[in-house]
């Protein structure tokens, strides 16, 4: 009787994880069609002066996306400029005081901006960033890469604040204490001890929020708006990857679907080595105690 229970109970943990081990399969299935048909359609138009030729004139062949890729770069500078000071000092504040009431409604607040549709930050992006820019310079209204950088900066709060604080509680309290009883000042405790101890999980948060933002569009044509041509100056519209790939599969030319595509490989590969990376920067410095 033993034996058949046994048998019974063997066969019923083996189905369970081949069903388990069959749902894992069908749920990577489309993400691994997804990657190989990008591939597919994005690799034949890589060369090198896909990437060192920003657009050409409507009609004329060829062009890269080099205005792009200078536009999203400055894009992720700002953001990550105006983001990750901000979303450390706050989530250190929230792991430091968790009863307190002001921390009761920051979470509320971060978990407001990380539940909100893109498209509605970019809204808000318009009338905090555009318009006071716009009136600032004097100038009608004026779509710019500062503009789109501080709304994207406002996706990252959320991501970058509940890293920071999950990994700052990790922390143990006696190697804060140890340092405090050494005679060194809590601010001090903070910045030597517990956010070097805290490395890796910051860093992963920053980099999971620029690979969040890198690939956004809704929020850029509220606030980037967009530009054919090379641009530079943070202050004025300029193109991004997402912006490019938007516009272009709208195009009737089948030269800009090309283009597309191979855009679309690129922003994908680089999202997808973003996130390797964070794999490793977590098994690297994974806290340890």
């Amino acid at each position: 009787m033993r034996d058949a229970n046994l048998v019974i109970r063997n066969g019923v943990n083996v189905g369970f994880k081949a069903v388990i081990i069959v749902f894992s399969v069908a749920a990577v299935l489309p993400l691994a069609f997804i990657l190989g048909f990008i591939a597919f359609q994005g690799i034949s138009a890589l060369n090198l002066d896909f990437f060192i030729h920003g657009s050409k004139p409507t009609g004329e062949v060829g062009g890269g996306i080099l205005n792009a890729l200078v536009g999203s770069g400055l894009l992720i500078l700002i953001a990550s400029l105006a983001a990750v000071p901000v979303s450390v000092v706050t989530g250190v504040y929230l792991a430091e005081n968790r009863t307190s009431k002001l921390a009761f409604f920051v979470r509320w607040a971060v978990d407001l901006i990380q539940g909100m549709p893109s498209i509605v930050l970019g809204l808000i992006g318009y009338a905090w960033f555009v318009l006071p820019i716009a009136r600032a310079t004097g100038s009608g209204v004026t779509f710019s890469i500062l503009a789109g950088g501080l709304t994207l900066a406002l996706m990252m709060l959320p991501i970058i604040i509940k890293s920071t604080e999950e990994t700052v509680r990790l922390i143990p309290v006696s190697l804060k204490e140890a340092s405090i009883a050494l005679g060194v000042p809590y601010w001090r405790t903070i910045l030597s001890v517990v956010l070097p101890a805290s490395l890796s999980g910051i860093v992963s948060g920053v980099l999971i929020a620029v690979g969040r933002i890198a690939g956004e569009t809704a929020p850029l044509l509220f606030t980037v708006f967009g530009n054919y041509y090379f641009n530079a100056d943070i202050l004025k519209p300029s193109d991004a990857m997402p912006l490019l790939i938007f516009n272009y599969t709208m195009s009737p030319y089948d030269d800009l679907h090309r283009i597309a595509w191979g855009a679309a490989f690129v922003l994908v590969a680089f999202i997808l080595i973003l996130n390797i990376f964070v794999r490793l920067v977590v098994r690297r410095w994974k806290i340890r105690f």
